[in-house]
């Protein structure tokens, strides 16, 4: 079981109760700086950490003057515009001191969901945190309707974990972890510090438990969609150095993950998405493929069908046999336009190069 110490990758989800202090409605800076310290210490022993951010919206209320408790649609995404700024000046002052760099990345479902904005986010989110920067991820609430939004940062940190192929999503809450009932009702109830799988019987334990804005029931549907290939953390986000208090033995509940991250993307492009086109590649390249590299334009000696960036496509040798299925970097036009040639060639023939028509990473080989 992947646990804070072990992780590579670690997507860190802090709520707008934890970074505003709802008093003054102002960010809570002596708690963002001592997270920030944690945060640092991860960094330093060579782990890489992502975080997930909410409190555009708490921020841009008060900076608007807009003190009634329920806003419209239109207040709210005026809101979060006013706020992203100040949420995001917040993060740098707080994370420059410890020597991270941070970027803004603004999401929406579509992003997680519509395969080719998926590659493409996660290209960016890929390239930030190769270059040591620390996204920091909200989603995108000054464009996003009530129809098309997340509605919460658990599931918008548990896409974003499945995205990068994080090892650890954790989640700060306002509880310490998962209870067998509400503890606030129920004297008797047992904090669970370890999760094997999650299971109807644990589901249930969260269903009546509200915690914050969002509740447990919808930190354990995050906790599902991570779970594919990536454990998950719930502890107390109140405390001053939360990440090495859980370390330390703090109260928390750790998540089992059922896959490792690779394996379970793979498995998701092999049986879950249906193929829009093919494409035909020679002996070596079939060879350099079972061998875990990516599949060249130079190796291609057809391509089938009409498919769009981002699409599943089956990969077959010349004999016809399936080499695998993977995504695609091109649409079918530019797919044929590149056949055979060198990766050197691409951009002067597109104008524009996204590199192997399929990424080894987005190859799952066939058995």
């Amino acid at each position: 079981m992947t646990t804070l110490a072990s992780a590579r990758l670690v997507v860190v989800k802090v709520g707008s109760s934890l970074v505003v202090d709802a008093a003054v409605g102002a960010v809570d800076a002596a708690w963002l700086a001592a997270l920030a310290a944690d945060l640092g210490r991860l960094r330093q022993r060579g782990q890489k950490p992502l975080i997930v951010s909410s409190g555009a919206v708490a921020l841009g209320r008060r900076a608007l003057g807009l003190k009634r408790r329920s806003l419209t649609l239109p207040e709210k995404q005026a809101a979060a515009a006013a706020g992203q700024p100040l949420l995001m000046r917040a993060w740098q002052e707080a994370l420059a001191p410890v020597g991270l760099t941070v970027a803004q990345v603004l999401m929406t479902p579509d992003d997680t969901e519509v395969r080719r904005r998926y590659l493409n986010a996660r290209a960016t989110l890929e390239t930030l945190l190769e270059l040591d920067v620390t996204p920091v991820v909200n989603e995108n609430d000054t464009v996003a309707t009530e129809e098309i939004r997340y509605g919460d940062n658990d599931r918008l940190a548990a896409r974003v974990a499945q995205m990068v192929g994080a090892d650890l999503l954790v989640l700060l809450s306002d509880v310490d972890g998962l209870y067998t009932a509400d503890p606030r009702r129920d004297p008797a109830a047992r904090h669970i510090p370890h999760v094997a799988a999650l299971t109807p019987e644990i589901e249930a334990m969260g269903g009546g438990a509200h915690v914050g804005s969002g509740g447990m029931a919808t930190k354990l549907a995050a906790v599902r969609i991570a779970a594919a290939g990536c454990s998950t953390l719930i502890t107390l986000g109140r405390r001053p150095a939360p990440l090495l208090e859980a370390e330390e033995g703090a109260r928390a509940t750790l998540f089992a993950a059922a896959a490792t991250p690779a394996a379970a993307y793979k498995a998701w492009i092999a049986g879950s998405l249906a193929p829009q086109g093919a494409l035909v590649v020679d002996d070596g390249a079939a060879r350099a493929l079972r061998a875990g590299k990516s599949l060249l334009s130079a190796g291609v000696t057809a391509v089938e069908g009409v498919f769009d960036k981002g699409d599943a496509l089956i990969v077959r040798d010349i004999a016809g046999r399936e080499v695998g299925r993977g995504l695609s970097r091109y649409d079918a036009a530019d797919a044929l336009r590149i056949l055979g040639l060198k990766s050197a060639a691409i951009e002067a023939a597109l104008g524009y190069s996204a590199g192997p028509l399929i990424h080894a990473d987005d190859l799952a080989l066939a058995g």
